[in-house]
């Protein structure tokens, strides 16, 4: 049975110190706080809240641009890995002409990412450090 949120108090999953309720992030770790159960206890990390973790807030407004091409999904996914290390969020989609049924599967992929993240993706996958 899930316990209802205590929505007085935000708590850091990885630190466990606790915040105001104004605060979004954790002073100490940069971590988005959560609300504890009703018995205080910080509740598991899912995969998705994992990825929303890594986001960097200021990566992740504007239009979608393309910013790099991959040969297969396989490829596309390490370079969506290699982005999200540096807080970029991003998506990959089949490009133009290979989305038919006949390469649904395979075939080349777009990888994108926010306009506000464009330059630093471009510099991350370059080998240089995101500003």
């Amino acid at each position: 049975m899930d316990r209802e949120p205590d929505l007085d108090r935000l708590v850091c999953p990885t630190c466990e110190r606790e915040h105001a309720p104004s605060e979004r992030f954790c002073g100490e770790c940069g971590m988005p706080l959560v609300h504890p159960d009703a018995t205080g206890e910080v509740e598991e990390v899912d995969s998705r809240r994992e990825y929303a973790r890594k986001v960097k807030p200021q990566y992740s407004e504007g239009d979608l641009v393309k910013v790099a091409y991959a040969g297969s999904l396989p490829e596309a996914e390490l370079i969506q890995g290699l982005l999200l290390e540096e807080g970029i969020p991003s998506m990959v989609r089949r490009a133009p002409g290979f989305d038919v049924p006949d390469f649904l599967a395979g075939g080349p992929r777009d990888v994108l990412v926010p306009e506000s993240g464009a330059e630093a993706a471009r510099q991350a996958l370059n080998g240089r450090q995101p500003d």
